[in-house]
């Protein structure tokens, strides 16, 4: 791959389908991110319980464990954009079932897990299917310019889409909140059968437990992005404040809904503009060393929310955090795409968006239920000091990733 191949800085955009796909995946996150929001404050507001908060995000991600071994071989079996636009449909029903709930005058919070039960394993199909997509829509080289304007995309969805839904929360309610996300991803459906490039994998027509488990295989041998993967797990599992936000928004720095937007949007922004970044500036040399760093960084602006009592320094925080999240995230996305052939995409994307799904949804139940025992604010100190400590231990047991330098040197293993 040439150098100028790879800092061609919009040559993703080029693609036809490729900026469908991006459209419809806005239009899904936008509404995730929105409703997301809506729920967050209305259990809060029922229960008042931090426990509470940690079971949506716990309802949320014991789908993708149940069906992870089944969620990446759907993505190298069957054509991607189907899957993702029957997932994309499931999560608009969800969104309209949340819509009925929201409009009775006794909401139920258990129903309320039910149907974030059902949104999270559509979710959990959706995660493989998107990810293992991208390279289908593109050439190879043009692998590291997709993976930075899906970031984008990505970035600005989570920071426009929790700004809109508390703003809307504030002014319309949770039952309009649920209803536009309904129609977001209606729109995503629309899109992604506009996109004509046909993609799958090529696991065979049977499932098996050896096709099942090579995902896992995969990444067990690869040991940069089984660092890289378990990094982001224990980092975010730990630093992760996001559940915190509606006693945070609420309890310590007394806003409202339209705070707690704010606080939400907050790491958005910061990973927008550095998304951007690294979309016209892809990371070159000293790669593992800026991934170690970046992820300190992270624990450290944690530290800085916990002890802030000051709206706008809790924004600031989470704004950096975001900023450093985003290069960590941007070069794990990258060496599991091009690490990875493509028949078995689908199957390492499930591995790496389990640790995600770990790192965040059940990270939002960590911290439900640290911060039911201690406290939100030291709750979120520990979480903190918990991602610096992974860092320094992780640079000690991963030292290829601790000394990986340059992305587009990497071989695929076939």
């Amino acid at each position: 791959m040439s150098g100028e191949a790879a800092l061609s800085h919009t040559a993703a955009l080029r693609y036809p389908d490729f900026r469908r796909f991006q459209l419809a995946r806005l239009a899904a996150l936008v509404a995730t991110q929105m409703q997301g929001v809506a729920i967050g404050w209305v259990v809060y507001a029922l229960t008042g319980r931090a426990l509470s908060l940690g079971f949506v995000g716990l309802a949320q991600f014991l789908p993708a464990v149940v069906l992870f071994p089944l969620t990446g071989h759907a993505a190298d079996r069957f054509d991607r954009r189907h899957v993702l636009a029957a997932c994309y449909g499931a999560e608009a029903v969800g969104s309209a079932v949340l819509y009925g709930l929201s409009v009775r005058s006794a909401v139920s919070v258990t129903a309320i897990y039910a149907v974030l039960a059902v949104i999270g394993g559509a979710r959990a199909f959706a995660g493989p299917a998107d990810s293992a997509l991208v390279p289908n829509l593109v050439e190879r080289k043009d692998i590291p310019s997709a993976i930075g304007w899906g970031s984008s995309t990505f970035q600005l969805a989570i920071m426009v889409g929790p700004a809109l839904g508390g703003l809307l929360q504030d002014a319309r309610g949770a039952p309009f909140v649920f209803m536009l996300a309904m129609l977001l991803e209606i729109l995503g459906v629309v899109c992604l059968f506009m996109i004509g490039t046909r993609s799958r994998g090529d696991t065979g027509g049977s499932v098996s437990f050896k096709t099942v488990a090579a995902g896992l295989s995969y990444v067990w041998r690869k040991k940069v992005l089984l660092g890289a993967i378990s990094l982001d797990l224990f980092a975010v599992l730990l630093g992760g404040a996001v559940a915190l936000m509606p006693i945070f928004a609420r309890d310590v720095l007394h806003a409202g809904p339209a705070g707690l937007g704010l606080l939400r949007s907050a790491p958005a922004v910061g990973s927008a503009v550095t998304a951007l970044a690294l979309a016209f500036r892809p990371v070159g040399g000293r790669t593992g060393k800026t991934m170690f760093g970046c992820v300190f960084l992270f624990g450290v602006a944690t530290i800085v929310f916990a002890l802030s009592k000051n709206l706008q320094l809790s924004a600031a925080a989470l704004a950096v955090a975001g900023a450093v999240d985003m290069v960590s995230v941007y070069i794990r996305h990258t060496l599991v795409q091009l690490e990875t052939p493509d028949a078995m995409r689908g199957r390492v994307s499930a591995v790496n968006l389990l640790f995600i799904g770990a790192s965040n949804e059940l990270g939002e139940f960590e911290s439900g239920l640290t911060a039911a025992l201690l406290g939100a604010v030291p709750a979120a100190l520990l979480g903190g000091i918990g991602t610096c400590a992974v860092v320094v231990v992780w640079m000690i047991l991963f030292p290829d990733l601790r000394r990986a330098d340059r992305l587009d040197h990497i071989r695929v293993e076939e």
